[in-house]
């Protein structure tokens, strides 16, 4: 099953105009239990926060965390990244068009890209798992990280993220992955052999949140790579099963999970 061409189609639609390109942020915010540990991250961090700081969404994609960290103090100044010239193209003129100047977008190659001392957060989020040179990218985060500074990362775990051990290829994005996912220990000491001298990992994604997911994301898609005449049946799905979803999504949100199908971690400089 291919992510990338239904994030593409719907692109399309909710591309038209700033209107319902804000509409879409808003839609993924929602059904995305991984946008909601994110925010919960930055929000905690930003509660430390007294001084206008510089920040780094590294694979900024669609730029969805982009604008919300845009949002959350104007004298914030953020850097979205990405290897896809045509993502940093309509990034650009998205945030022109609303008026978002303290964002800037450059199309960059991770493994190569360092702007010593310079960022006070790093976000990355469903990145890493696209990368096969993960050191690599590690220890320049880590060289342009400010002191103190801080790595946010969102990405799949070895408990079955995007449903590798699920048996069902059609059903699985890890075609689109370089590696199955994170082991907890593993991606912390990858982090210490970059430099970083403190790290912190929990699960998310638990029984809870891979309930919400499929019903939210996996079925979906499922439906639309089937026949794009799926778009009309959406609306009438999610009806059905957007408050089961949410209700999944808040208690995996709240609760600690001994495994998980993400892993949520932060690392500082």
């Amino acid at each position: 099953m291919q992510y990338d061409p239904i994030k593409k189609s719907l692109g399309k639609i909710f591309n038209r105009t700033p209107f319902l390109r804000v509409l879409f942020y808003t839609l993924l915010d929602i059904l995305l239990l991984r946008t909601w540990y994110v925010k919960k991250e930055i929000r905690k961090w930003a509660k430390e926060i007294n001084s206008p700081v510089t920040i780094l969404d590294a694979g900024s994609g669609f730029g969805q965390y982009t604008f919300f960290i845009s949002g959350m103090n104007k004298n914030w100044t953020i850097h979205g990244v990405d290897v896809k010239e045509e993502q940093i193209r309509d990034c650009a003129e998205f945030f022109s068009q609303t008026k978002r100047k303290n964002v800037s977008f450059e199309m960059a190659d991770l493994t190569t890209f360092i702007r010593e001392d310079t960022y006070h957060l790093i976000l990355s989020v469903d990145v890493m798992e696209h990368i096969p040179d993960d050191v690599q990218v590690f220890r320049n985060f880590y060289h342009s990280l400010a002191k103190n500074g801080m790595l946010l990362i969102s990405t799949p775990s070895d408990q079955g993220g995007s449903d590798v051990h699920d048996h069902t290829e059609e059903a699985s994005f890890i075609d689109e992955h370089v590696r199955d996912g994170y082991n907890l220990i593993e991606i912390q000491k990858k982090l210490k052999s970059a430099g970083f001298t403190k790290t912190d990992a929990y699960y998310a994604y638990g029984k809870p949140g891979q309930i919400g997911w499929r019903l939210s994301m996996k079925y979906p898609i499922v439906m639309l790579n089937a026949s794009r005449f799926c778009f009309i049946l959406l609306p009438f799905y999610y009806l059905l099963s957007f408050w089961v979803a949410l209700i999944c999504n808040c208690i995996d949100l709240w609760g600690k999970h001994k495994s998980g199908t993400g892993l949520i971690v932060r690392a500082w400089k």
